[in-house]
């Protein structure tokens, strides 16, 4: 997704953001964010290793 908007593209989203929020509010914004995905990530390598551990659980029984 990111590779198809390309430098330029994230340059204006910057800007675009500057202006809406402040130069204060970007470093909280940004580290929320980075937060929100983390939390995303571990969530979703947690289903991942569920999944993986019902799939092994599921050829031990049969």
């Amino acid at each position: 997704m990111l590779s198809s908007i390309g430098v330029p593209g994230l340059i204006l989203i910057l800007i675009i953001a500057l202006v809406i929020f402040g130069p204060s509010k970007l470093p909280e914004i940004g580290k929320a964010f980075g937060s929100s995905l983390k939390e995303f990530k571990k969530a979703t390598g947690d289903i991942m290793s569920d999944d993986q551990k019902k799939a092994e659980n599921k050829t031990k029984d049969e």
